[in-house]
């Protein structure tokens, strides 16, 4: 049991993503979901370190988890928020280019590939924080700062993945590579 708790919790942000679908956006159940499912992806690769338990498979889950969050909750806030063109023409764009990184990836190495760099955790963190924000900054100026980051982001994790720097990144766990 102590060994698979990481992944217990990974699969709690998978149940909590579903469930944020159903949930009325920015009330406090919204609120209260997201975040646990914040907190189960800061802890789950804590706990898969301290408890000697990481793995491929794990780090594999737990991207899996992380995009289902990414997903659900950018699904549930734009149908809510009333998000401009531009931006959602720059959502798309930063979309496309995580996709691309994803199917290089999967061409590179014959399996997901996860690159825990710096920016990509500090990207993480703003889009863990977005809607946590947006009762005291406003939406466009919130969106510029956050797009231009994960723009970097998914534009550095491209080139890692085409040097081959994210290969060996891809079989550690949760947070350990450092970039």
């Amino acid at each position: 049991m102590k060994k698979n708790i990481a992944n217990i919790i990974t699969g709690v942000r998978i149940a909590g993503s579903i469930l944020l679908v159903f949930t009325p956006a920015f009330s406090a159940l919204f609120y209260a979901v997201y975040l646990i499912c914040g907190l189960s992806d800061m802890a789950d690769g804590a706990i898969a370190r301290k408890t000697n338990s990481a793995g491929s498979f794990g780090a594999r889950f737990d991207t899996i988890a992380d995009l289902l969050f990414a997903a659900m909750t950018l699904a549930k806030l734009l149908a809510y928020l009333p998000v401009p063109g531009w931006l959602r023409i720059w959502i798309a764009v930063i979309a496309l280019i995580k996709a691309a990184n994803i199917g290089s990836g999967l061409i590179r190495s014959k399996s997901l590939v996860s690159v825990h760099s710096a920016m990509n955790k500090v990207t993480g963190g703003l889009l863990f924080l977005f809607p946590l924000t947006l009762g005291s900054i406003g939406l466009k100026y919130s969106a510029v700062i956050v797009c231009s980051i994960a723009t970097a982001s998914a534009i550095q994790e491209g080139y890692f993945i085409g040097t081959g720097r994210a290969l060996v990144m891809g079989q550690e766990r949760r947070g350990t590579n450092e970039t």
